[in-house]
């Protein structure tokens, strides 16, 4: 309980000290004057204007409040080197035991520093932060680190704290801990695909003499080099980007382990594609149109305007707007194009034969060929009736289809990735527009994804040697986009066909793939078949475990699991690959993993505190901890301190005004009559 006085003025402030002024000059004339009774009237003029300022006796009952220290445990990645992690456990235990002997104390462990996929680096004053968010700056008593001493949110400044309580430090690990690390220099972030890039790094060895390293690069899982390097000296290596999307690079050090990542995205450079139509008709704007919208396309369009068996007598040069430079297309610059597009083209003596040859083994080679065809290919002068019929997936019957039908996706095209999920496609009939005619075929190889009246081959895809093929057998695709009916999704149609045929990797049939989001890391297969296998899947550490796929949608497989570690994780099925980087590149996580005191020495020594190792050489020693008021210091060679606070709570206000009712008056009259009396002797 405590007492109190307090003052309600029954008047102005003003009024107050004008009668305080007032009875104080009274009262000094009324002694200096020696007047009888002059001593008792001083002391009635007091209690007047006592009563003018209305005293109040206040009583407070109060509740003492506990005070409040913070046990921050370490949990991030680094503490799981050597014997961390039994050495954290150990303090825990000791230090709950140790702290739950101090009387009216309440202690509060939160662990922190998980690695998330999101946050780069162990950040436990955040944790520490929100620990104590409920708790009054009052009642802190102080806050104990239990951690290897790589903090990345250490406060620049005490006053950042938020409290006045010293902060103490338990150091698991060992003294003169030794580590090698590869630290990057430079490296690109975006790279041509089919060019090389150069990456630079350098060894680094902590706490152990420098000794040549053996340093191993792998790309996307694959050894593309291994060399001596010596440690402190710059190192720079050229890496091959195969493919468009993210080619991680790894780079380890042996002996002491070491290891970064570097994630280097290929963009592809200008696509450069080869569009041929055999004739002016309806359809040729719609590739034309297509083509030309895509920024990352460089098209060479040529239309055949007047074949060569129309003779009559004109010269060449008036006819042609620019000659078709076929010698130097389809000999000389044939592996510049990433794709060629016969749009109804038919054998009409301006390709020679030979040239044909030469398409064919730029497809086995790796190139790309498109054939839309139209009644050209049902003809004698079809575009089969050449050497390209050895890669062509459907051989023509010499027939056409009229008549209005709606294009349909095969079983496997709902599973393939360049017809699967097409807007409009799982309706029955689909929900866009009809064709009106189908060049009849008999399909010799390769996958139809999209099928015409009768299941009769609509659109055939086929990979030949290194290179793709692909036949759309119909030349009314243009009554999409033109609107009619509704239209239908050509321009994602033809987009996916053309960069399925340039090999996106995006667009793979037989995919494997991890997916990172946030806290969450995705294995996705991507596959034609009915079934796929167990996936297993390696973490940074190096623990393995086996997943199970569930069917997503047609042609997908996947399963989701917590990403909780930083670092490259590893997906195999037997067959495909996969890798993906949790978090940043190189985390600050394992930047430096020797343990130190040093990083929070500066702020432990501001708030009174102190950094000690919890290893003494014998096993885990933890220093004495007391409670002490409040003090400059708190720790020593072998205790440690924590502030005690006074805190309390008010559980009850009681008011007793003095110069109210019977009392006041009272006092008022009791000092009127004693001036009555001491003035009447």
């Amino acid at each position: 309980m405590n007492l109190g006085i307090s003052f309600a003025p029954l008047a102005p402030a003003y009024v107050v000290w004008g009668a305080v002024a007032v009875a104080c000059a009274l009262s000094l004339l009324l002694v200096l004057a020696r007047t009888r009774a002059g001593v008792v009237r001083a002391i009635a003029l007091a209690l007047f204007v006592l009563a003018l300022a209305n005293p109040s006796i206040t009583r407070e009952d109060r509740d003492p409040l506990t005070s409040v220290a913070a046990v921050v445990v370490d949990k991030s990645p680094s503490q799981e080197f050597g014997d961390r992690l039994q050495q954290t456990d150990a303090v825990r235990a000791a230090l709950a035991e140790r702290l739950g002997r101090i009387p009216g104390l309440e202690v509060r462990f939160v662990e922190a520093g998980q690695a998330d996929g999101e946050t780069d680096g162990t950040r436990l004053f955040t944790a520490l932060t929100s620990a104590l968010s409920d708790v009054p700056p009052d009642r802190v008593a102080g806050a104990i680190l239990i951690t290897d001493g790589r903090v990345h949110d250490v406060p620049g400044e005490a006053a950042a704290l938020g409290f006045a309580a010293p902060v103490h430090a338990l150091i698991t690990g060992h003294k003169d801990e030794r580590d090698r690390r590869v630290v990057l220099v430079t490296a690109p972030r975006f790279a041509i695909v089919g060019q090389t890039q150069t990456i630079t790094f350098r060894v680094e060895d902590q706490g152990a003499p420098a000794a040549p390293a053996q340093v191993t690069v792998r790309r996307d899982g694959e050894v593309i080099e291994s060399r001596n390097v010596r440690p402190g000296a710059p190192v720079s290596i050229t890496v091959p980007i195969p493919h468009a999307g993210a080619n991680i690079v790894e780079i380890e050090a042996s002996a002491l382990e070491g290891e970064l990542v570097v994630s280097i995205d290929g963009v592809r450079d200008k696509l450069r594609v080869l569009l041929v139509s055999g004739e002016p008709h309806a359809g040729e704007r719609t590739w034309r149109n297509l083509l030309k919208s895509d920024a990352s396309v460089d098209l060479v369009h040529f239309t055949i305007l007047r074949p060569p068996e129309k003779q009559d007598g004109t010269p060449i040069n008036e006819l042609s707007l620019i000659a078709f430079p076929t010698r130097e297309l389809f000999q000389q610059k044939i592996n510049e194009f990433q794709l060629i597009i016969f749009d109804r083209y038919a054998r009409q003596g301006v390709l020679p034969i030979i040239y044909f040859d030469n398409i064919a083994r730029y497809v086995r080679q790796g190139g790309a060929v498109l054939v839309a065809a139209g009644p050209d290919y049902a003809s004698p002068t079809s575009i089969w009736r050449t050497p390209l019929d050895v890669i062509l997936p459907a051989e023509p019957s010499g027939r056409t289809t009229d008549g209005a039908f709606h294009a349909r996706l095969t079983e496997l095209g709902k599973r393939h990735p360049v017809t699967r999920g097409l807007e409009g496609a799982d309706e029955d009939p689909p929900h866009w527009s009809r064709w009106f005619r189908l060049v009849d075929s008999r399909a010799s190889k390769g996958t139809t994804v999209m099928q015409g009246p009768d299941n009769k081959p609509l659109l055939l895809l086929s990979r030949e040697g290194e290179g793709r093929v692909a036949l759309l057998l119909s030349d009314h695709i243009w009554l999409w986009a033109r609107g009619y009916e509704g239209g239908g999704p050509h321009i994602d149609l033809l987009r996916r066909l053309s960069h399925w045929l340039m090999k996106e990797p995006d667009l793979e049939e037989e995919a494997l793939r991890l997916i990172v989001r946030g806290h969450d890391l995705t294995v996705q297969r991507q596959t034609m078949f009915d079934t796929v296998g167990e996936v297993t899947l390696t973490t940074p550490s190096g623990k393995t475990r086996k997943v199970t796929l569930a069917p997503a949608e047609p042609g997908v497989w996947r399963a989701t699991i917590e990403a909780n570690e930083l670092g490259l994780w590893r997906a195999s099925d037997g067959t495909l690959n996969a890798l993906a980087n949790v978090g940043p590149a190189n985390p600050r996580e394992f930047t430096e993993v020797t343990s130190t005191t040093e990083v929070l020495a500066p702020l432990a020594n501001a708030t009174g505190g102190g950094v000690v190792r919890a290893e003494n050489g014998s096993g885990v020693h933890l220093p004495r901890i007391v409670a002490m008021r409040s003090s400059d210091t708190y720790h020593g060679d072998d205790w440690l301190g924590l502030r005690t606070r006074e805190a309390s709570v008010v559980r009850g206000i009681g008011v007793l005004p003095v110069f109210a009712g019977l009392i006041g008056l009272l006092l008022l009259l009791g000092s009127v009559a004693a001036v009555w009396m001491r003035e009447g002797r």
